[in-house]
């Protein structure tokens, strides 16, 4: 049985928990990290040196890195699906979880840590503001591709929309404001029929 290290609330988890809904895959998640505490235990930075999450453990294997948990899980138990049978596919879903990684997380988490997890009175707006302009330039470049193609990797669902799902969540919570995107809505409210989704990602308020 696979086993899950990390809080629910945790986006890098969310991932995990929605490639794991997707593929049916029997579990159980542990809720480490945050409030939980437990990530700089000795047992737990056995299997993960670095503290973070989440963390995969399959018998006696075991795999840290979010996007690098996707991606095992879809080759593993979703190839031709989760995983596409395209190599070019593939390689399309891998571009677009390296820029939720390197593009929209950095935008975005000034934007998330202000209004989240910072006491009203203590918040830095200019910042907050200086984010969310940041991240809804990149939701800008997804909107775009997004009118190119029904999934970012292509016409159908992959690993790939996971990851960049999980960013617009959390840019729609964060940025009622937002310009108008057609494209990603369209791709959004497809994504909203997904139990997995609804149940791993939607359902978690933000904390």
């Amino acid at each position: 049985m696979l086993k899950i290290w990390g809080r629910n609330t945790s986006a890098n988890v969310q991932k995990a928990m929605w490639a794991i809904g997707e593929l049916n895959l029997e579990h159980q998640r542990f809720d480490v990290g945050g409030s939980y505490g437990k990530n700089r235990e000795p047992a737990y930075l056995s299997m993960n040196p670095n503290g973070l999450v989440p963390t995969l453990q399959e018998g006696d294997f075991i795999l840290w890195e979010s996007n690098a948990i996707v991606r095992y899980l879809a080759r593993q138990y979703g190839a031709g699906t989760l995983e596409p049978q395209d190599p070019k596919e593939i390689a399309r879903a891998n571009q677009w979880m390296d820029w939720q990684l390197t593009v929209v997380a950095p935008a975005i988490n000034p934007a998330f840590w202000g209004l989240i997890r910072t006491p009203e009175d203590k918040r830095d707006m200019a910042a907050i503001a200086a984010s969310l302009n940041k991240t809804t330039e990149a939701m800008k470049i997804l909107d775009a591709q997004l009118g190119r193609t029904e999934y970012v990797a292509g016409e159908n669902f992959s690993m790939g929309d996971m990851p960049v799902a999980i960013m617009a969540y959390r840019y729609r919570q964060l940025c009622p404001d937002r310009p108008e995107l057609k494209n990603l809505e369209r791709w959004y409210a497809s994504l909203q029929q997904r139990q997995a989704f609804k149940e791993h990602v939607e359902a978690i308020p933000l904390s």
